[in-house]
């Protein structure tokens, strides 16, 4: 296959335009708004959009067409998704954070320029020209009509795109019956956690939490909040750091011994439950790890700590991870409110369930921590699995820009 020429996507006959910046949308309407985070390359996520009903006339000049190329050029964790445009039976617009680029030039074709976005190159290209560093990144307009795109006879890029969709069709069944399978291993064990927990068994007894915990409570962010965080010294943990197949130390915090000085009140311990009790990660809760001590927590952890001998740490941990007492935890969580949250007193009238004997909690743990292992293992290979296709569209994608294809 011979490479015509590379030139800038800006120097073909492009028409590029952002989407639109609508208020008042809701779950139903005459139109539909596609927002960066519903724009996926395989589809459009429909659940993900919104819908509105007003609109100007020189809007509607923004209505998607069929085969129009939809680049996210913003937003949280979106930034260089893009797909390809079907036609639908509403009249769609992107919104703000989505470049429509819209081929009128005959050298390119649509589905061309759609596979060189997904291509490895023009990822690094984007990490280069990504603007911020937290929150919200984005990317230039001009930037990205500044990628350099190569170019073969149309005929040669209608072979081309015939084989991609062919590759790409059969890899991404692939990858489906792989993301199956994790979650059927997820599945597998959060089927023995529910088979515990909500048959239970002779011997057990119930108890709200606050009468088998010594302490039940949140801390707080240290005045000037983030800018006030150290390079390094005394744990604070927070939400993020909060999940329920474990502690994850990306993005711990730490705090000097002046500021921790004034959370003594909310100082973890060896063996404490981290619980989480706002936002979206409401409910999670992992087990405190002692290489991250001496530590704290902020305003949205609340730390429970056991009474010895009454129930064993990790049987807590997987009694509160369970679906049945999950579902409960977030039932309380969000009931009426704006902003799940689940207040001190809520936690501390929690009713648990556990067996009386500490040692038959200790067999159900170690039962537990067998299929965990079980669990992660295959989890972690069909994982490498997936790498491996991933890979490999990185690969069949690179030689096709290649000419090697």
């Amino acid at each position: 296959m011979k490479i015509i020429e590379v030139i800038k996507i800006g120097n073909l006959n492009i028409k590029t335009f952002k989407g639109l910046n609508v208020k008042n949308k809701s779950n139903k309407g005459k139109y539909r708004l596609i927002p960066s985070g519903a724009n996926f390359p395989k589809k459009i996520k429909l659940e993900k959009c919104k819908y509105f009903d007003e609109i100007s006339e020189k809007q509607k000049n923004k209505k998607l067409l069929k085969n129009d190329i939809l680049f996210n050029t913003g937003g949280v964790g979106t930034l260089g998704r893009s797909s390809i445009y079907s036609e639908d039976i509403i009249d769609s617009f992107s919104d703000g954070f989505i470049l429509t680029l819209r081929v009128l030039d005959q050298k390119i074709l649509p589905k061309m320029l759609f596979y060189f976005f997904q291509s490895n190159s023009i990822n690094n290209e984007i990490i280069k020209n990504t603007r911020g560093t937290t929150g919200i990144t984005s990317i230039r307009t001009d930037n990205i009509l500044s990628f350099k795109i190569p170019i073969f006879q149309i005929e040669e890029q209608k072979r081309i795109v015939e084989r991609l969709d062919i590759c790409m069709k059969q890899i991404d069944k692939a990858i489906h019956n792989l993301e199956l399978n994790i979650h059927n291993a997820e599945e597998l064990f959060q089927g023995q956690l529910n088979e515990i927990f909500s048959k239970k068994g002779n011997g057990w007894e119930e108890n709200k939490l606050k009468d088998i915990t010594s302490k039940i409570g949140s801390g707080a962010t240290p005045r000037g909040g983030k800018a006030s965080y150290k390079k390094s010294g005394i744990s604070l943990i927070r939400s993020l750091n909060v999940y329920d197949e474990g502690f994850k130390e990306g993005k711990l915090a730490f705090i000097d011994e002046e500021q921790a000085e004034k959370l003594n009140n909310v100082q973890i311990e060896e063996g404490d439950i981290l619980f989480n009790i706002t936002g979206a990660s409401v409910a999670r809760c992992c087990i405190a790890p002692k290489e991250y001590l001496p530590a704290r927590v902020n305003q949205h952890v609340s730390i429970i700590r056991l009474i010895s001998n009454y129930v064993n740490k990790e049987f807590l941990h997987y009694c509160l991870i369970s679906k049945v007492n999950k579902d409960k935890l977030l039932g309380i969580g969000g009931l009426g409110a704006t902003r799940q949250a689940i207040t001190k007193a809520q936690l501390e009238d929690f009713i648990v369930s556990y067996p009386k004997n500490l040692s038959e909690q200790v067999i159900i743990v170690d039962k537990l921590n067998k299929k965990k292992i079980q669990s992660l293992k295959l989890k972690s290979n069909y994982q490498q699995e997936l790498q491996s296709l991933n890979e490999l569209k990185k690969s069949i994608l690179e030689k096709a820009f290649n000419g090697e294809l």
